[in-house]
Formats: C-alpha cells, sequence, structure tokens
C-alpha cells in the first residue's frame, strides 16, 4: 500500500469518528432539550423562594419535563396537587428535616462523573460538599438535623442486581466528623461479632436521640434489619429480610420494603413494629423499590415508575396500618420530605 492510500485512509477513518462524535453530541442535546420542553397538560412549575424552614410544605425533586427538571421544589402538605414553587438546586436523591437538608448530585463529565453531597442549610446555602464515590441512592436526614446519611453504588445499578456494592456514609453536621464507610463499625449478628467481605450497609434512618440509627445489612445472600450506635461505632441485627427502614415519627415502627422472594428484585412495603417485631403489609401491591418516607405518624409515601414513562417516577401515599388503598399523592417526582 503507499503512503498516499495510507493517508488517504487514516484521513477517512479521521471525518468518519468526528462525524460519529457531533452525531452523538447533537443526539444528546436534542434529549436535553427536549427534557426541558415543558409537557402539555403537566403540572405547574415555577421559580420562587423555597426554604426548609417553611412548615407546612413537602419538599420534593421535581420530575415534571421543563427547565425545572430535578429542581427541590415544594407543595403545600394539605395541597400537593398545587402549582409547584421551584428552587433551582438540583439533586438526585434528596432529605431534609430542622432546617438541614442533604442533596445528592451526579453530573455527568466527559469522563466520569463529579457526584457530591451538599450539605444545604436552612436557605439552601451549600454549607460543606463532599465527594461521592459513586451513584446516589438514598438520603437522610436526623429529626434535630445534626446527622446526615448517605448510600451510594460503587459497583451494580441496583438493589435488585446480581451483584452490587454500596457505600454507606454518616455525617455529624456539627463538628463535621464524617465516616465515611458504616462497614468500619463493630457488627454484632444474632449476639456474636461478625466480619465478611460482602458487607454492604444502605438504607440509614435515624433516631431522635441523635445517636441511635437502623440501617440494612447486607451478607451472605441475607438482609437485616441492624441497629446502630454513631457513638459507640456498632451495629446491631434485630431481624432479616428488611431493607432501607424509616422510622416513623413516634420511633416506634419502621416501614421497609420486603423481598416477595429471595433473589428476585420484587418488593413488597411492610410497617414493622419494634416492641413485637409484629409485622403488618401495607395496601400498596406493586413492587416498592424506595426507601419510603412517613409523612405524619399515620401516612408513608414512597416513589413508583410512571406509567409508559421511562426514568421517571411518581410519589404515592398508603395508610401505615394496612388499610385502606394507595393514592397519587403528587405525579413527577421523588425524594419527599415533609418540612
Amino acid at each position: 500500500m503507499t503512503p498516499k492510500r495510507r493517508l488517504l485512509i487514516l484521513v477517512t477513518a479521521v471525518l468518519l469518528l468526528a462525524g460519529l462524535g457531533i452525531g452523538f453530541v447533537l443526539h444528546a442535546a436534542s434529549r436535553a432539550d427536549e427534557k426541558n420542553k415543558p409537557q402539555a397538560g403537566g403540572p405547574s412549575v415555577s421559580a420562587g423562594k423555597v426554604a426548609l424552614t417553611q412548615s407546612g410544605k413537602l419538599a420534593f425533586l421535581n420530575g415534571a419535563r421543563g427547565p425545572h427538571l430535578t429542581d427541590l421544589a415544594t407543595v403545600p402538605a394539605t395541597d400537593p396537587a398545587a402549582g409547584r414553587t421551584a428552587s433551582g438546586v438540583k439533586c438526585q436523591r434528596f432529605y431534609a428535616a430542622a432546617g438541614t437538608g442533604v442533596c445528592l448530585q451526579s453530573t455527568p463529565g466527559a469522563l466520569a462523573q463529579n457526584n457530591r453531597a451538599l450539605i444545604l442549610d436552612a436557605d439552601l446555602k451549600t454549607e460543606r460538599s463532599f465527594p461521592l464515590a459513586g451513584t446516589p441512592s438514598r438520603a437522610r436526614v436526623s429529626p434535630s438535623g445534626h446527622l446526615a446519611a448517605w448510600t451510594v453504588f460503587v459497583g451494580g445499578e441496583s438493589y435488585g442486581a446480581a451483584f452490587f456494592s454500596t457505600r454507606t456514609a454518616i455525617l455529624d453536621t456539627r463538628s463535621w466528623q464524617l465516616t465515611s464507610n458504616l462497614e468500619e463499625f463493630t457488627i454484632l449478628l444474632d449476639g456474636r461479632k461478625y466480619h465478611a467481605v460482602d458487607v454492604n450497609f444502605w438504607g440509614v434512618t435515624f433516631a431522635a436521640d441523635d445517636d441511635t440509627f437502623y440501617a440494612t445489612l447486607g451478607t451472605g445472600g441475607r438482609t437485616y434489619l441492624v441497629k446502630g450506635s454513631v457513638s459507640r461505632r456498632t451495629v446491631t441485627t434485630v431481624t432479616q429480610n428488611v431493607e432501607c427502614p424509616s422510622l416513623s415519627p413516634d420511633g416506634t415502627r419502621i416501614a421497609y420494603k420486603k423481598r416477595a422472594l429471595r433473589g428476585a428484585a420484587l418488593w413488597r412495603e411492610y410497617v414493622l413494629d419494634l416492641k413485637t417485631l409484629r409485622e403488618t403489609p401495607l395496601a400498596e401491591h406493586h413492587s416498592v423499590d424506595d426507601q419510603a418516607t412517613w409523612l405524619d405518624d399515620k401516612t408513608v409515601a414512597y416513589a413508583l415508575p410512571t406509567e409508559g414513562v421511562v426514568g421517571s417516577t411518581d410519589l404515592w401515599s398508603v395508610p401505615a396500618d394496612g388499610t385502606g388503598k394507595p393514592r397519587l399523592l403528587i405525579p413527577g417526582a421523588s425524594s419527599p420530605a415533609p418540612l
């Protein structure tokens, strides 16, 4: 092959690659533009003042297509169908309590994702930022606002995957002391110290004493509800087949998802009485892959995929005593937090 022919082949290849690159960029831009267009008949969303001390509001991440997609937004708790006030702060996961918010962000970059956890004050100003080791999954703040926790995937894409790995962190917002990996804590399984290479934690929920927390421990193909102590750096197993726990406001019950079949990515939502360990199945019969939120002592909320819309979720609520039936709370939304 002559040098001239080699040069011609090389130039042709470069031009083809450049064309493919431009095509990908234009396609991505087109998809982004489509998401930024308000959907006909969709909810009213407008920019405005959002503060984490606005009593009587329900905060959530707006999933309605348009310029405020993924914005932290609020609606009146008593009228969730009202127009949404969008803050301009964008998150993939969010939670707040007592004027402290945790916003998990995931920003795709050219070579890698720039994932971080933002600790927000009542006016949504960033107090501290922490890098995340993976894709945001769960976020919680203690009732006092003094502790925050988050879980990320560092391997696998979901809790239903054949293999997944998580990393869960707990932060004291008073001292800014960070426990970057809950796996550093001592594990007591059935009363004995336990260690294994496949240990994973996820889904922290806090009690009101700024020390006690509950979470999921996954190991040996099983999941456990664990009760932990931040000060003692220990976790103790309570019962099995509990994932993504959420402690009730009165501190007596845990809402959680329970696998319908071992190894299957199908979950039913239950409430566990912590004193008797009695389980109550809730009236939601769809598979709930979410960490539920208590709206009050009688009602829990959770996200379900929007029917016919890939990547979108709606917020639903259901009575916590197993009665009644699910009702659509906020379409196109996720990560609820009563303020």
